[in-house]
């Protein structure tokens, strides 16, 4: 079990001074300033996927098979919060496609991760170390043909990270909860989401999360696999570094898949690492998605 940090009251004594300047570090970045807003959808335009005229099922099957660099975007957005908060979660790693007695199996691995926010002066990452510690179950998919297209499903296969248990039962929402692990192996409890606000301001948040995801792909044809991800994960806030930082969320995805995309495109079996990976990033996927300036609203009349 890792070492208890959610009672924050420790590192936040000191005098009110102290106090104020975080809390207006904290209300500038967040409260004072107009967020971002979300690009037009869709992010990408990847074009049609291939025609399935002429492709059997055994060719289409002979171009899934293989190993595939991962590429996916998921759009969040939080109403628990005063101002509405966005965010983009882009996520890299690798998939691979296998057959074992007639049926395709789907093995995601995940070795990289990018968190984009709408909110100025806001910055958050997450550890590859904690990107790392999110383990798929192996996945049955189902390989089918509709709208002129090959096209692959992948039902969700929930998983739990920072914290044991049943992945097919609801998150626990208890800070307590002895089933809480340190899957980055940071000393900390669950996952650590580091955060800067308005530059001066640095902490952390310790979450949970059940992990839950639906694959929705087709054959493009370059020989990607391209299509949109479906997100009905769980979170819990265990705790944080300061008590300011300490607020509930309530992260649900934005529902246009458009805004969601995923992305595979066939590697050698020797790419198999960040390290590997990150140098063929922009030859093998488009730019990370990007927050907009809000539209000016008309002056009334």
């Amino acid at each position: 079990m890792a070492s208890d940090t959610r009672d924050t009251a420790g590192p936040l004594r000191g005098p009110m001074k102290a106090w104020a300047s975080l809390a207006d570090a904290f209300s500038m970045a967040i409260g004072r300033s107009r967020p971002l807003e979300l690009p037009p959808a869709p992010l990408y335009d990847f074009g049609l996927p291939a025609s399935s005229a002429g492709i059997g099922e055994a060719e289409a099957r002979k171009a899934l098979l293989g190993h595939y660099a991962h590429y996916d975007v998921v759009a969040y957005e939080d109403r628990g919060t005063k101002t509405p908060m966005k965010s983009f979660v882009v996520s890299y790693g690798f998939t691979d496609f296998v057959e074992r007695d007639g049926k395709i199996l789907q093995i995601d691995r995940f070795v990289h991760a990018s968190h984009k926010i709408n909110q100025r002066g806001v910055r958050t990452s997450f550890a590859d170390e904690a990107t790392a510690a999110i383990e798929p179950r192996v996945q049955e998919v189902r390989l089918y043909e509709e709208g002129g297209a090959w096209r692959v499903y992948r039902p969700e296969s929930p998983v739990l990270l920072g914290i044991g248990g049943d992945p097919s039962k609801p998150l626990s929402r208890d800070p307590l909860d002895p089933l809480i692990l340190d899957s980055d192996g940071d000393g900390r409890p669950g996952v650590t989401v580091h955060i800067t606000i308005a530059g001066i301001l640095k902490g952390e948040l310790y979450i949970t999360r059940r992990e839950i995801y639906r694959d929705y792909l087709a054959l493009y044809p370059d020989g990607r696999w391209i299509g949109h991800i479906e997100d009905l994960s769980e979170q819990f806030v265990i705790g944080a570094s300061m008590r300011i930082l300490r607020q509930e969320s309530n992260n649900r995805q934005v529902p246009d898949p458009a805004l969601n995309p995923i992305m595979l495109a066939r590697v050698p079996e020797s790419v198999s690492t960040w390290k590997e990976l990150e140098p063929l990033r922009d030859e093998l996927f488009p730019p990370e998605p990007a927050f907009v300036e809000a539209a000016a609203k008309p002056a009334p009349l």
